[in-house]
């Protein structure tokens, strides 16, 4: 095969020519040769996924229009002789660019290695030797061996395959699993129809195969369908919140620097420096490190997350496991130990019986579909000789007839043992054993169901078990008919140890824990009972189905468990839960778990489960276990609160100083300060801010989900904007009429000033309490005093003369380092005030940004 062909119709080529084409045999591909293929085909995956090479991330920050726009200013200034300034513009530009590519570079290799640790593998044979390899890697032309979870890696035919059952709903909408075995079919077989095939995103159920690979990423039926559609992924409610935060600001700077641009032009101040002077007003406002920022801090919960064992695949997550404030999980290994262990088995009247439990261990022995814990469970029970025993034939499990055969030879009797839900066993049994006798089923079976209702009530899962005997050598799942029910297998699992006890700790954090299980009422109900402190209000599947989608989007959210669902039923619940206005989590490790688990919010897997769980989650938990996700939590909460320091502390002094400056230009015959040294403002007040990714937060801002708020931001910039401004104007005066500085001593001035108040604010708008209560974290303290040094040692530098600095006196250094204090103190003081005015106003606002009242109390002490 040459690059990008792809074999037409392979479900009509005989498995000889196929693999002559393909130029492979059972052996499967050399090393070398997966190599070399992998190099012409490229990534097995739909879509080329962002890079993010050093390369790309460096080029990306020279994309931003506020960069762009700065080297066309750059260049009109080398074009009217500025060319000192457009020198100091560039080196500040690089800087900034650099500072940012840097510190996304290690975002992003962070990231990397994160993902590391989680990964899709498939098994191919290699070098003709069996071995795991991502799925990426796979190439046309690998035989491939599949078995019951795993994902198929790429559009294949099959060379061997026994009791394989594929869901393909994914790709045909068929609900029911489909047969797959080998053999030739027509070429105009529909996909569907193509018994012969299997396609890359869809899943294995149960069974095993072996396939040999013919088309991977776009060249298969799904990268067809991947690439017409299109379809741009559902934003976040983190990335919706930001966007929102980018119009506010956009909306402010356009209107802000369009009026500043006019007034200095109408009083004949020259358009090259009323040009820059707008511009770098703009830059000044806006919070241009954002982006990166954001990045940093979720790259930094992630590696934070990682030491708690919950991987994030993607970054976003992070965010929405911060705002989750439901929690949906399955029941077993997640509420209990998720290890299935044998009670018993029971006759029909609910004593022991040696003849069910020799006939329900000769089933679980003999089985040979797929590996079950129901089944080990059995073996691992007792020892039992069945050397005289023979086994003949099964018809294995599946998900519609829901029953198991089994049958085996003694003496020269054949007989078929069935078991499987206690439901589907009954219906094909017409007599039931009972101390000896065989009785119509009609006499006992509402005996034999109040037994099993009063088992589920328990919390046992019970299975039903019959037999009858037969005199042919194989059987179909047509002979399961007119059978002898024998007896109820007992099976439990036991609640986790300490479970309830970390389902408290969430609901701590605002999070309702939902427990979705596919179990029969009874067992779900036990369990809930058990866990969850209270008895539950149920809802069952069949419920479910009467009920249209506005009916379950108001009554799901007064549900604690919901049981005997089907998959299909799970995605259904969190649609419904997120239409009514929650955060969804979904915690899934199982087959039928993927389509719920891609329309939460947050899906949420463990390490160890199916791949095809694994590949719809967002975030990987190393260990099933509750407390783990309940600390990653914690750390999303974290992540979110220190992104919202950035934005308050930027906003309320960036808005505050830049206003001040424009209003400064009305009334100064020259400009309070160059371009060059807006930019060198912004560029060393950026130090600190990339170290708020590190800061500890208050406990308070853990108990609750968070969400954003435009209004409450618009609101929060506008007031500390107008105190930070008023000390500015008092600067001015200050500067003017105190000091009587000149044009290079004015700028000095505000500059040193203005960074101080930039610095300082950070150790007031970084906590809702008193400032003395709240510990920096020490790369933030570090940053933040490393930065005043250099500040206040600029005009004094050799370079001061090339920013247009010039040394300013000592007593005027103390001076304006008073007025910075008294900014500093002031701003505590409006801090306590704003929040309080908010609770009275609003308080479901101020507790979703985790402004409790106990906090705002705790202010009333300055």
């Amino acid at each position: 095969m040459t690059t990008n062909e792809k074999i037409e119709f392979f479900w009509s080529v005989p498995l000889g020519e196929l693999s002559e084409r393909l130029d492979t045999n059972l052996d499967g591909l050399t090393s070398a040769e997966a190599e070399r293929r992998a190099r012409v085909y490229g990534p097995n995956r739909l879509r080329r996924s962002k890079r993010t090479d050093s390369l790309t991330l460096l080029i990306a920050q020279f994309k931003s229009p506020l960069i762009l726009i700065l080297l066309v200013a750059v260049g009109l200034s080398f074009f009217f002789n500025e060319s000192i300034d457009a020198l100091i513009i560039i080196a500040i530009v690089l800087l900034s660019s650099f500072l940012g590519f840097w510190q996304e570079k290690r975002a992003a290799d962070a990231v990397k290695a994160l993902l590391s640790i989680v990964k899709i593998d498939a098994t191919v044979f290699r070098d003709r030797h069996q071995t795991n390899v991502p799925v990426e890697e796979i190439v046309p032309g690998d035989i491939c061996v599949l078995n019951a979870g795993d994902i198929i890696p790429g559009d294949a035919a099959i060379l061997e395959s026994k009791n394989l059952f594929v869901d393909e709903a994914a790709l045909t909408g068929e609900s029911y699993p489909a047969e797959k075995a080998t053999g030739v079919i027509e070429k105009e077989t529909p996909l569907m129809r193509r018994t012969n095939s299997l396609f890359m995103g869809t899943h294995v159920i149960s069974g095993n195969a072996l396939a040999l690979i013919v088309s991977t990423g776009a060249l298969t039926e799904f990268g067809k369908v991947s690439e017409g559609l299109r379809v741009a992924p559902p934003v976040t409610e983190f990335e919706r919140g930001v966007r929102g935060f980018g119009y506010l600001l956009t909306k402010i700077t356009l209107v802000l620097v369009t009026v500043i641009f006019g007034i200095t032009v109408f009083l004949n101040r020259p358009i090259i420096d009323s040009f820059l002077f707008g511009l770098a007003i703009a830059v000044g406002i806006i919070p241009e490190l954002l982006p990166a920022i954001i990045s940093i801090n979720l790259a930094v919960g992630a590696v934070h997350m990682s030491q708690m064992k919950v991987i994030v695949k993607q970054l976003a997550a992070i965010e929405n496991l911060g705002s989750m404030n439901i929690l949906c999980v399955d029941k077993t290994g997640t509420l209990t130990e998720g290890t299935m262990r044998f009670r018993g088995a029971l006759d029909s009247e609910g004593n022991s019986s040696d003849k069910a439990l020799l006939y329900c261990h000769l089933n679980s022995s003999y089985q040979t579909g797929f590996t079950n814990p129901i089944d080990e469970a059995v073996r691992a029970s007792q020892q039992f000789d069945l050397g005289l025993w023979e086994k003949l034939d099964e018809v294995p499990y599946d998900f519609v007839r829901k029953r198991l055969s089994v049958l085996v030879a003694k003496n020269g009797e054949q007989i078929m043992i069935t078991k499987g839900a206690v439901g589907n066993v009954l219906d094909v049994c017409s007599a039931a054993e009972l101390a000896g006798e065989t009785l119509d089923i009609a006499v006992v079976r509402q005996a034999i169901e109040q037994q099993f209702a009063s088992l589920g009530a328990d919390g046992f899962r019970t299975l039903g078990l019959a037999y009858k005997y037969v005199r042919s050598d194989s059987i179909t799942n047509s002979d399961e008919t007119q059978m002898t029910f024998l007896g109820l297998l007992v099976f439990y699992d036991p609640p986790k140890e300490g479970v309830t006890q970390v389902i408290r700790e969430l609901n701590n954090l605002g999070i309702t824990v939902k427990v979705i299980t596919g179990d029969n009422s009874a067992v779900a109900s036990s369990v809930g009972r058990s866990v969850l402190g209270f008895e539950p209000r149920l809802l069952t599947g069949k419920e479910l189905h009467s009920m249209n989608d506005e009916a379950l989007c108001s009554r799901a959210n007064m549900i604690d468990v919901f049981a005997e669902i089907e998959p299909s039923q799970k995605e259904r619940i969190i649609i419904a839960l997120r239409q009514s206005g929650n955060a969804v989590g979904f915690l899934g490790d199982g087959i039928n778990d993927a389509p719920a688990l891609h329309a939460s919010d947050v899906g949420i897997s463990v390490n160890s489960a199916v791949a095809v769980a694994k590949e719809a989650a967002s975030v990987v938990l190393l260990e099933k276990d509750l407390g783990v996700l309940s600390a990653g939590v914690r750390e999303g909460r974290r992540t979110f609160a220190n992104t919202l320091k950035y934005i308050f502390i930027t906003t309320s002094a960036n808005f505050g100083n830049m206003f001040s400056m424009a209003g400064a230009a009305l009334f100064l015959p020259f400009l309070p300060l160059l371009p060059k040294q807006i930019l060198l403002n912004n560029f060393l007040t950026d130090f600190p801010a990339m170290a708020i990714s590190t800061d500890s937060i208050d406990p308070d801002q853990l108990t609750k989900p968070q969400l954003w708020d435009i209004k409450f931001i618009r609101n929060f910039m506008i007031i500390f904007g107008i105190v930070s401004s008023f000390f500015d104007f008092l600067t001015f005066a200050v500067l003017m009429f105190v000091l009587k500085a000149g044009p290079d001593e004015f700028r000095t001035g505000w500059f040193v000033e203005s960074v101080m108040t930039e610095v300082l604010i950070i150790v007031v708008m970084r906590t809702w309490q008193p400032f003395y209560r709240s510990r920096l974290s020490r790369p933030l303290l570090i940053s933040m005093v490393l930065v005043l040094v250099i500040t206040v040692l600029l005009p004094y530098s050799p370079v001061s003369e090339l920013l247009g600095f010039k040394p300013i006196a000592l007593s005027s250094l103390v001076l304006l380092g008073f007025i910075t204090l008294l900014y500093f103190a002031v701003s505590e003081v409006a801090k306590r005030i704003f929040y309080l005015k908010m609770i009275r106003q609003d308080p479901a606002t101020v507790n979703q940004l985790h402004v409790t009242t106990s906090g705002i109390q705790s202010a009333n002490t300055l």
